[in-house]
């Protein structure tokens, strides 16, 4: 019998060609997709982390309020002693602190005077040791384009759009004019050691990287820091984890009557991301569902017009006095094979257009001229592991679903009109 069903497969294409390439279709589509919503959600998310969010964060309460606005007078200081007990009792996490400023960058000429300037966000980090975790976090090296980076004092890198803009070169000189921590007027030199390009807009359009300790300097926050982020040392984030961790520092630190009292939050509480993080979660399950119920009314439409063209061999064998439940189930197990066949396919389709996407990636950065969104304009899926096997469930029992709602006809079939066929 087996042999005999294969046969009518191979003979009739289309018993089996065109719910293969519909099932393959199905499969393509449920690999590719998952791949690729799993690319960009993490890579929003990953960004957001290492930029800006943290996997934690540490900042006062009155900061967190109006964190937009960069509100220095409102961050946190004692950071060094924060820092020593946070390492005491996190030793497995990297404690990274963060200024964040805003102000105009002004390129003198050789007069002195303003030979360019534009609104500058800054950023200062731990730049010049060479052993900084911030270098590799943020990507530094591969990101640079000219120059090298700041190996001294006052030296800065700035995005190469900027610099571009600015009409300024390597080794000049830049004055920061902006506010200190205590609301006076703030005015330091700093020299350009290099320029940087990370394929994000809003980051590549009006960014400066300074070391923390100059910006400390210039703004008037000895000891002082916008924020503190932590990270796991395997840079995998955890949500319930860190979840714990926020929790256990605000049982110890955080005073809701102090407002600059440091508070800590996880990655998920900050900007709607752990509605993302949720959704990249259920994604895969979402995508399989709207997918099976789709190709079961497809795959059981063909079914049904399949079942009419095979009246006559139903009819015969049912003659034959073979039971209709054995013809069932001869016509489940021929959707058993169309569906290992169609998923082996499309998973394989799916996996080749998801590893083109991996790698070489779609540029949006046309699409994102005004976008204010931390998101890199090269947008890359992500294939896992599951990315292998998520399309194999539905492919098949989409298959065997279509099947067993149109099979249901061969028990309908009357042995009465069995002669009335036969004679057609």
């Amino acid at each position: 019998m087996i042999k005999f069903l294969l046969k009518g497969l191979l003979r009739d294409r289309s018993r089996s060609l065109f719910p293969i390439l519909m099932v393959s279709a199905g499969v393509f589509l449920t690999v590719f997709l998952y791949s690729y919503m799993r690319g960009i959600l993490g890579d929003m998310v990953d960004v957001s982390a290492r930029f800006d969010t943290g996997q934690v964060k540490i900042m006062t309460r009155a900061y967190k309020e109006l964190a937009d606005q960069l509100p220095n007078d409102l961050a946190l200081l004692g950071v060094n002693d924060l820092l020593a007990q946070l390492k005491k009792n996190k030793p497995a996490m990297l404690w990274l602190p963060r200024i964040k400023f805003g102000g105009l960058l002004d390129i003198p000429d050789k007069k002195g005077e303003s030979r360019s300037q534009g609104p500058v966000f800054g950023l200062g980090i731990n730049l010049r040791d060479p052993d900084s975790p911030e270098i590799k976090l943020l990507n530094l090296k591969k990101s640079l384009v000219r120059g090298k980076l700041p190996e001294n004092k006052d030296e800065i890198l700035i995005s190469e759009a900027f610099a571009e803009k600015l009409g300024v070169n390597i080794g000049e000189t830049a004055t920061l004019l902006g506010s200190t921590m205590y609301g006076s007027m703030a005015m330091y030199n700093f020299k350009i050691a290099g320029t940087v390009r990370f394929g994000m807009l809003i980051i590549d359009r009006s960014t400066i990287f300074a070391d923390i300790n100059d910006v400390r300097l210039a703004l008037d926050m000895a000891d002082g820091a916008s924020e503190i982020l932590g990270f796991t040392k395997d840079m995998v984030y955890d949500d319930a984890s860190m979840i714990k961790v926020a929790r256990e520092f605000n049982q110890k630190y955080s005073n809701q009557n102090d407002e600059f009292a440091p508070l800590m939050l996880s990655l998920g509480e900050q900007g709607g991301l752990r509605d993302i993080l949720q959704m990249a979660s259920t994604l895969g399950s979402i995508i399989v569902t709207i997918f099976i119920f789709v190709m079961s009314v497809v795959l059981w439409n063909a079914g049904l017009m399949n079942g009419i063209r095979r009246y006559g061999e139903i009819g015969v064998r049912l003659a034959m006095g073979e039971p209709k439940g054995d013809i069932y189930r001869s016509l489940i197990l021929e959707s058993v094979g169309i569906g290992i066949a169609g998923s082996l396919l499309g998973t394989a389709i799916g996996l080749v257009a998801s590893y083109w996407l991996q790698y070489v990636g779609l540029d949006i950065s046309k699409m994102l001229q005004k976008s204010n969104i931390l998101i890199p304009s090269v947008i890359r899926a992500r294939v896992t592991e599951t990315s292998y096997y998520i399309g194999f469930l539905p492919g098949l029992f989409a298959s065997v679903l279509g099947t067993m709602f149109a099979g249901i006809g061969v028990y309908k079939r009357q042995t009465s009109q069995l002669f009335k066929e036969l004679e057609v």
